[in-house]
């Protein structure tokens, strides 16, 4: 029941996804940042809703959906880190990481 008000209630609207990410090396100070993205649903039926539920995809993620499965169906449009929705802002983390000198490039 809570996920079916979750996403009826993103339903034909924009939500923020906010990941903070913090970087701590021995010798190296703490470096964090906060990456945001916007996700725009598209508008759901309560019985595109009830299904998507039901699939159990979205049982252990934040707003109740995967953008990566058939989450990807609900969303309309992003404006941001796409990996960021899926749960660590994966570009971003890798800017921190060389930025601290843990990685010596990449790839």
């Amino acid at each position: 029941q809570d996920a079916l008000r979750m996403l009826l209630g993103l339903s034909g609207r924009a939500h923020r996804v906010i990941t903070g990410v913090a970087l701590s090396v021995p010798g190296v100070a703490l470096e964090s940042a906060v990456f945001e993205s916007e996700v725009r649903f598209r508008q759901l039926t309560p019985a595109s809703a009830r299904a998507y539920v039901a699939s159990g995809e979205g049982r252990d993620k934040a707003g109740s959906y995967a953008i990566q499965g058939l989450g990807a169906g609900l969303v309309r449009e992003i404006s941001g880190s796409y990996t960021n929705v899926v749960g660590l802002p994966a570009a971003e983390t890798l800017d921190l990481l060389l930025r601290a000198g843990v990685l010596g490039a990449w790839p």
